[in-house]
């Protein structure tokens, strides 16, 4: 069994999933299990909505908990504030980039699990973010992308707590 690469996961991300974790686990999930065996005592199930959906969605958040469980096990929490080379992207980086046009874009490199394009958050194994790593502030660096190949400039680097 070949070992997984590590689960890089900010502070932050790693509070988020915990959340929702505890959100399902303590609050979705029981009052949904009181639904059922209220819509289970009404007799025949088969045409029975509450106690059907019910059951789809218990099934649904389980396989989130699962999921999100697995995720906080193998997660190894680094903190983007504590990083020793600031003058390198590595995980946790801000960077300001600068394309061809001069078009600026800021990403943030973060975990997988808590990446999100439209708020600038690109996880540590997209092909931006591996092509920015190790990479310093006036270096170019050139990202295949579906659409094709494009250059960035690296403007700025900084690393602070992300909100």
């Amino acid at each position: 069994m070949a070992d997984s690469p590590p689960r890089f996961i900010t502070p932050q991300g790693f509070a988020r999933i915990r959340a929702e974790y505890d959100e399902l686990f303590g609050v979705e999930r029981p009052k949904l299990v009181e639904t059922i065996a209220w819509a289970a005592s009404n007799g025949d199930r088969s045409e029975n909505g509450d106690y059907i959906y019910g059951r789809k969605r218990l099934r649904e958040i389980d396989r989130r908990l699962g999921y999100l469980g697995k995720v906080m096990k193998t997660a190894k929490v680094v903190d983007p504030a504590a990083q020793a080379s600031r003058d390198q992207v590595r995980f946790g980086a801000t960077v300001e980039l600068a394309d061809e046009d001069d078009q600026r874009r800021v990403v943030t490199i973060v975990g997988d699990d808590e990446g999100d394009a439209s708020a600038g958050r690109i996880g540590w194994s997209a092909p931006i973010a591996r092509a920015l790593i190790g990479a310093k502030v006036g270096d170019e660096r050139i990202v295949r992308l579906p659409s094709g190949e494009k250059s960035y400039e690296i403007v700025e680097i900084r690393y602070a707590a992300l909100s």
